[in-house]
């Protein structure tokens, strides 16, 4: 697909996007407000949440350790209101709805792997492993991808960006009361032409949205057209074979947990690149950031945001492996999708030189420890400028730029 995608004189790409009243991000977000209440009061805390929601029910599982104290039926019953679910006629409410909490700590196995690295234990790299905590092994094997590419101002693919924002404008028109018979739950999904590799024309656009029983098709497609598309979409990407498909099942009143079971970590496309890049397989939600499913693919989007905003590549892929309780990757490559500006293998050097890919540090370098997750579980992890997300900080372009020679 990348050859065909950036050689092509016509190619396509769709990306999907939900909002936040959808069952799985529903979760997503019970889990991440778990992780941050407990962060705000241990910031050293070991966190695995994960949500189950169906019919009136939300079940809280996963491992926990840590010297906190809270109240997870609040928590959850609080989000889920926050959410809009907050009526018995939605068919969920986070007054109403039961909460069963199931809940151990952390296996002793792994945390004697993530405390102190291999590499401490071997005396490798001794004077790092009292380093504000730098000396922290993997909480899991695995590989993680990032992305940047620089079709839009934010570095994101713009099939994904669009669908994001089609989303949180379907949620703004909700809660303001602009189209008061919008319901929490909803989708996006935007479809870019390309030509070259260069985003040339939306070609399709779909949005389905819950609604209340009593307004007609005809007036939803109207109003999404009106109140939330011609909004978002910029009128030069949009023409006369643009096609439209607003709610085209014809009804969409039961939804949210009453219409589908959701589950955490379920949506991790949508998290990331809308499906332009390759993904690990790991969530994010629930997970405090001695995850390296989490951190690291933190890190990655941080490496590959600020090389293409070095110039290096106009589209950049990095991948790192770990092993479980070993500090350092087990392989880091870079791909540039023949854009790069110079060798793969110099780019692969910027990395090793300017990033320290090591789990401690990048929590330390980042600043993971804080309550900061909740506010990433809906409408996506990157190329957001409207929360705390300091893996976008584009810090390291100006030493790239001179080590690379641009």
């Amino acid at each position: 697909m990348t050859t065909t995608f950036m050689s092509e004189k016509q190619f396509f790409l769709t990306s999907e996007s939900v909002t936040e009243g959808h069952p799985d991000k529903i979760c997503d977000q019970l889990s991440d407000s778990v992780l941050d209440a407990i962060l705000a009061q241990d910031p050293k805390a070991r966190v695995a949440c994960d949500c189950v929601v169906t019919t009136g029910l939300v079940l809280v599982t996963g491992e926990i350790t840590t010297e906190a104290y809270v109240e997870i039926p609040d928590i959850i019953r609080q989000t889920v209101m926050d959410i809009g679910y907050d009526r018995a006629k939605y068919g969920f409410d986070g007054e109403t709805c039961g909460v069963i909490v199931s809940i151990k700590e952390q296996s002793q196995d792994i945390a004697l792997g993530v405390d102190e690295a291999l590499e401490c234990k071997l005396g490798e790299m001794e004077e790092e492993c009292d380093d504000d905590g730098r000396g922290l092994g993997a909480g899991d094997q695995g590989m993680m991808i990032g992305f940047a590419c620089n079709e839009t101002p934010e570095y994101m693919p713009l099939s994904i960006s669009l669908a994001h924002k089609l989303c949180q404008q379907l949620a703004a028109v909700r809660k303001d009361g602009t189209l008061s018979y919008l319901r929490p739950d909803g989708k996006s999904q935007v479809t870019i032409e390309y030509s070259y590799g260069k985003p040339v024309r939306v070609d399709t656009v779909v949005v389905s949205t819950q609604h209340g029983p009593d307004v007609t098709q005809e007036q939803i497609h109207a109003d999404i057209v009106e109140h939330v598309v011609k909004p978002i979409i910029p009128a030069e990407l949009l023409d006369g074979k643009t096609r439209y498909f607003i709610n085209p099942t014809g009804r969409f009143v039961t939804g949210g947990p009453k219409g589908d079971a959701g589950l955490t970590g379920r949506k991790i496309i949508v998290d990331t690149y809308g499906g332009v890049a390759r993904h690990g397989g790991g969530a994010f939600s629930g997970k405090d950031p001695t995850k390296v499913d989490r951190s690291a693919t933190y890190m990655t989007r941080y490496i590959a945001k600020n090389l293409v905003a070095a110039g290096v590549a106009d589209r950049l892929e990095v991948q790192v492996s770990y092993a479980i309780g070993v500090a350092h990757p087990t392989s880091v490559a870079v791909e540039t999708f023949g854009t790069g500006k110079i060798p793969d293998e110099k780019i692969t050097a910027l990395v090793h030189d300017n990033f320290d890919m090591r789990p401690g540090a990048i929590i330390n370098d980042l600043g993971l420890q804080r309550p900061i997750y909740r506010q990433t579980a809906a409408y996506g992890h990157f190329g957001r400028d409207d929360i705390d997300a300091p893996w976008e900080k584009l810090d390291k372009v100006e030493a790239i730029k001179k080590q690379a020679g641009l």
